[in-house]
């Protein structure tokens, strides 16, 4: 059976490594605090009862897509599907299409960012393999109108932004879920990491501090990882009862999980 995504394709690297999901999710985190879908999620009180829990469940979904063969991916796709539909029965209403469309054009702009802050921009090719890959998870999950390529979806994710996006009492509740989660240096710490991540929009809503000093900071963190201090840095930088789940996050290209390096070991 083929796989979903082949073997050495950019997704694969993005999704396959603990530090690109943790970036992803820390952007999608503010933008979806002002989407005006996130009602949703408090409906079900997932969000904001576990707002860290809520990343690692999503991000394992994303892997059991990324990494398995294509009949194992729908399957998955389908379990997310009726996930969906009993949420809908349960309230009695339908998930607006635009806001499946807000979800996965997030995901897509935030891996993109996550990979360029990590390692180095996208190629063109790689973009539009990145948006190839998410546009068929897309139709996977029954979305309509998605844009037939990157360009298209760039600025169809635009206009979604600008129409979708506005503060709201529930974007200062996750807020400060947030920072109850994280305490209050890591807290201080995400708002800038969101800062580099977010496009302008989402900053000017959000009013933002300026990212100067999470520029430096991801420079130290890239090199304490080509220095082997990758595990050592997560100990610092991550709160410990989450600590094993990003370790779980890791995989190689093959889809096997993989320890970062020696401490990560003797961390256990």
């Amino acid at each position: 059976m083929p796989p979903f995504v082949r073997p050495n394709s950019v997704v694969r690297r993005i999704w396959g490594e603990a530090d690109s999901i943790l970036l992803v999710f820390a952007g999608s985190a503010a933008e979806f605090a002002l989407n005006r879908a996130v009602d949703w999620l408090f409906y079900t009180g997932a969000l904001p009862a576990d707002p860290i829990g809520r990343v690692f469940s999503t991000a394992a979904f994303a892997q059991e897509i990324v990494f398995v063969d294509d009949a194992t991916a729908q399957r998955t796709l389908g379990r997310i599907r009726a996930i969906h539909e009993a949420v809908e029965a349960r309230r009695g209403d339908r998930i607006p299409d635009w806001a499946h469309r807000d979800v996965l054009y997030m995901l897509i702009g935030y891996s993109e960012r996550a990979h360029e802050t990590l390692h180095r921009p996208l190629t063109a090719a790689e973009r539009e393999e990145l948006y190839d890959v998410f546009r068929r998870v897309g139709e996977g999950l029954g979305i309509p109108e998605l844009p037939p390529d990157y360009d298209a979806w760039r600025a169809d994710r635009l206009r979604h932004m600008e129409r979708d996006l506005a503060y709201g009492a529930l974007t200062a509740e996750l807020y400060s879920r947030y920072r109850a989660e994280l305490g209050r240096w890591r807290y201080a710490l995400l708002l800038r990491v969101q800062a580099l991540l977010s496009p302008p929009l989402v900053r000017a809503l959000l009013r933002m501090p300026k990212p100067t000093w999470a520029r430096g900071a991801v420079l130290l963190y890239r090199l304490a990882v080509r220095l082997g201090l990758r595990a050592l840095a997560h100990r610092v930088l991550l709160p410990p009862r989450h600590r094993a789940a990003v370790r779980e996050l890791d995989f190689g290209a093959a889809g096997r999980r993989r320890e970062s390096d020696a401490v990560a070991r003797l961390a256990g």
